[in-house]
């Protein structure tokens, strides 16, 4: 009853029904705000924009005409400022006031001057975004609960990319999120380690905290803290899959999507150890000048940023702070914990793009000429690398070209992704929908790494990487619609297929069948299209763990 009554728009309805469906959804809306308003002691109402939360009261802005609201620069932590520069999160102060929550709060700092952040930034940038299209508190609409790409070094909830109120008009709640990027979320240091807890994740922390949060608070916008799904792109994905190998994210969260990202493994291997991580923070206090992490909290925070800068070119996995293993949030590699059905038990959609490497290009492997490609198989395969040549193969200059390129995609965003897809179905036994997205058109060139993200939103404006690239069609709308469906039926349901939405089938990832659903022009079901060679490349881990010597091979791409 409640999908029927919250199901967003049937992009495929006939024009025709249109107008009954749009009769029967105010009438719907009717009823429940009769009721709301008419048995106040029963149901909460949400029909003003002022609420209340755990702590204090909220103003958020006034519903759209398609009856979302927006609560946004909401703090989830107390500011991690000061003595809680490097500290896990805190609660947020409450407060008898009441807050105004019509503007976005500040950006974290971003370690990526390539990649300014949007709006105003600040060491006080633990806020949380809610649009919600509730009239009644009691309502309890599934929670999306959004974590932004960017490496760990950039990015911001308020991207107008990453606006919740389209999506919330398919009957979820939206939540997004900021948490500290660069050296602010992921610095590692043996004395931080002994003032607390082990060092080195502030950011994840930051995300299980946000979590915590939509727990504790989500009912008061009408949502339901027994039915929130994780989604994220890219660092965002990673951080997805890190998390559902913590023990921390127990209970915090009921389903997961990962578009494009799963481990944060990259072409120099798996995640940084608990002793890089150290060495890499013990040398970077050193560059400071800093004997103690209390010299280090009295600096100030731009020239912590600066010192801790990240160029765009080159791996933040291996350049950049970044997550890694700390014993606690993450225990160990994030494979091994899949590897063993040890990763949090809830359902997976998952997938990658077709053109993953091309947003990674600086990175590629040497290949030119061909000998430059048979010296770096050689070098990053050993005897392996005749198994190597016969799935990425490098004879001509052309083929060298496609294969380098494929495997810089498929190690840092599709192999891990497969692998998740493959042990969530396999060894933990969960339900599980695979994507492969290649759709392409005037507006979206390209399947490139991020380029879902405008669909699923449904937010076809400018590319704010890239810039304006063409005017969205009537085509590029309809699978703006598609895509939203899927993801936000998988939202509530566990599926994100519904015949009553008469959407092409998705069936369930099993072996052997192995199928994936093309989202592309024509979305239909494939087989895995790249699974030899992500068989291939699983066969390379140890206990989880990439080569370590990839660390150490080709540093300057």
């Amino acid at each position: 009853m409640q999908d029927r009554l919250w199901g967003g728009w049937d992009p495929y309805m006939p024009a025709a029904s249109v107008s009954a469906q749009l009769s029967v959804k105010k009438m719907q809306a009717a009823i429940l705000l009769g009721l709301c308003l008419l048995m106040p002691r029963v149901l909460s109402s949400l029909t003003t924009s002022t609420i209340t939360i755990k702590s204090g009261h909220l103003e958020g802005q006034p519903a759209n005409d398609a009856g979302i609201k927006a609560f946004l620069g909401i703090p989830y932590a107390a500011p991690p400022v000061g003595n809680l520069r490097w500290s896990a999160p805190q609660p947020a102060p409450a407060s008898s006031a009441v807050r105004s929550a019509t503007a976005f709060g500040a950006s974290c700092y971003s370690a990526a001057p390539a990649y300014p952040q949007d709006g105003p930034v600040s060491e006080d940038c633990l806020f949380a975004n809610v649009w919600t299209g509730a009239l009644c508190a009691t309502e309890a609409r599934p929670v999306m609960v959004w974590f932004h790409g960017g490496g760990f070094q950039f990015g911001s909830s308020s991207v107008p990319l990453y606006n919740g109120g389209k999506l919330a008009e398919h009957g979820v709640i939206v939540v997004t999120i900021n948490y500290r990027l660069g050296v602010f979320g992921f610095l590692g240091l043996e004395e931080l380690d002994r003032q607390g807890t082990p060092s080195g994740n502030y950011g994840l922390q930051d995300q299980l905290a946000a979590l915590l949060w939509v727990r504790e608070n989500i009912g008061a916008f009408g949502g339901d803290p027994e039915n929130v799904t994780v989604f994220g792109q890219s660092a965002g994905a990673h951080s997805i899959g890190i998390l559902l190998a913590s023990p921390f994210s127990t209970g915090l969260f009921h389903k997961a999507i990962l578009e494009s990202g799963a481990y944060w493994d990259s072409e120099h291997g798996s995640l940084r150890t608990f002793a890089g991580a150290r060495a890499q923070g013990a040398a970077f206090a050193k560059q400071l000048g800093a004997s103690s992490v209390m010299q280090l909290r009295t600096l100030t925070a731009e020239s912590i940023n600066n010192a801790g800068s990240w160029n765009a070119s080159t791996d933040p996995g291996l350049t950049a702070f970044a997550p890694s293993i700390d014993g606690y949030v993450v225990p160990t590699f994030p494979a091994e914990i899949f590897d063993v059905g040890k990763s949090q038990k809830v359902p997976l959609l998952a997938g990658f793009n077709a053109a993953e490497g091309v947003a990674f290009l600086p990175r590629i492997v040497p290949h030119v000429p061909t000998a430059g490609y048979a010296r770096s198989s050689k070098t990053l395969f050993g005897p392996m690398t005749p198994a190597f040549l016969s799935l990425y193969p490098g004879d001509t200059q052309a083929q060298a070209n496609v294969s380098a390129l494929d495997l810089l995609g498929d190690l840092v965003i599709r192999e891990q992704t497969f692998e998740t897809i493959d042990r969530q179905a396999n060894i933990n036994r969960q339900d599980v929908y695979a994507y492969y997205y290649t759709y392409t058109s005037a507006y979206s060139p390209i399947a490139v790494h991020t380029a879902e993200i405008y669909y699923v939103f449904g937010n076809l404006g400018p590319d704010p990487l890239l810039g304006p690239t063409g005017t969205p069609t009537v085509a590029d709308v309809d699978f703006s619609m598609t895509i939203s469906a899927y993801w936000t039926n998988f939202a509530k349901t566990g599926n994100p297929y519904s015949a009553s939405a008469s959407l092409p089938f998705w069936p369930k990832y099993s072996m052997p069948s192995d199928d994936f659903l093309e989202l592309g022009n024509n979305v239909t079901v494939i087989p895995n299209p790249f699974r030899d060679r992500f068989q291939f490349l699983s066969s390379l881990r140890m206990n989880g763990e990439l080569p370590p010597s990839w660390r150490h091979d080709f540093t300057d791409n």
